[in-house]
């Protein structure tokens, strides 16, 4: 595994893209080595990396992760080779195949074959970013001059297993401290360099105040199809069904009451920001290369607890 990073990502919940500004800065200069965004029902993914790579020196700008299934293959190439530019090579493209709910039900796109997918994207990827003539004819007018990592999103065994095989690294989400080891033995066939990176949801504060933020967010996230089929094949299945039959059923009061709590405090980064950074660094000490971390608080205090959680 490649050596320790420490991530942000970004944007940040509450605050406008334009406030990000400082934050992302005094994140850099407070030890930030990376930036990774998202897309999910804010700003797309490239968006916040081109106004980043205006904001920072040295820190890497990462997709983590945008969809192949919502672009085209020559524009998710056009617009990595952009960003590689903009940000004078310090860009990694994280890819994924996003979830039947993104991808079928918000998009209208079929969700289909995922995994074939995202390996045969990599191959066009790997192709049209080294100046070559893709599949179809494309070809990039000015391809970028170094290298471009790619990172695939990937929750069990076949996406891990494609990950080791084509990418430079696997980006994890919703990872329970107790599944970090079946995620690494996945990895195995891994070359020299390859990162984990793991994304965590850190809300401050003590139980009573943070248990209902975090509630919400498991069971909207643990009951969406693939990421149920992740938590049963790390072997919660049981602790997951109830609140999974619930939110099926749309009982919303009796999901968020069922969902296991001991789970939550295993994915969840919670508590004070020295009770946090422990927990980080056990899922380090277990092998994440990468911990990316997304502050859940009030907008006026972003800046702080980034800060405050820096390496």
């Amino acid at each position: 595994m490649a050596a320790q990073r420490w991530g942000l990502t970004v944007p940040i919940p509450g605050l406008r893209l334009g406030e990000l500004e400082g934050i992302v800065r005094r994140a850099e200069t407070a030890g930030y080595t990376d930036f990774w965004t998202g897309e999910t029902q804010g700003p797309d993914g490239f968006t916040p990396l081109a106004l980043a790579s205006t904001w920072t020196e040295t820190a890497r700008l990462a997709t983590g992760v945008v969809g192949v299934f919502q672009r085209g293959r020559a524009l998710l190439a056009m617009e990595a080779a952009a960003l590689a530019d903009a940000s004078d090579g310090r860009f990694v493209l994280g890819i994924g195949s996003s979830s039947d709910v993104i991808v079928e039900r918000w998009n209208g796109i079929p969700f289909e074959r995922p995994l074939t997918k995202v390996s045969e994207t990599i191959d066009y990827l790997r192709d049209v970013l080294a100046g070559e003539r893709g599949d179809g004819g494309f070809k990039l007018e000015q391809p970028p001059r170094e290298k471009v990592p790619i990172v695939v999103a990937a929750l069990r065994g076949k996406m891990l297993a494609l990950a080791a095989e084509k990418a430079d690294g696997a980006m994890s989400n919703f990872l329970p401290l107790g599944g970090v080891p079946k995620v690494l033995a996945q990895l195995d066939a891994a070359g020299e360099g390859f990162e984990l990176v793991c994304r965590f949801f850190c809300i401050p504060g003590p139980r009573e105040q943070a248990e209902p933020t975090a509630r919400w967010m498991f069971a909207s996230y643990a009951t969406v199809p693939v990421y149920a089929e992740f938590f049963r094949w790390l072997g919660y299945g049981d602790a997951i069904e109830e609140m999974v039959v619930a939110w099926r059923e749309r009982d919303r009061e009796r999901a968020l009451a069922a969902a296991p709590w001991e789970l939550i405090e295993e994915t969840f980064i919670l508590g004070e920001p020295d009770e946090m950074r422990a927990q980080v660094q056990r899922f380090v000490d277990g092998g994440v290369t990468v911990p990316t971390l997304l502050p859940i608080t009030e907008p006026d205090r972003v800046a702080d607890l980034v800060e405050a959680l820096a390496p």
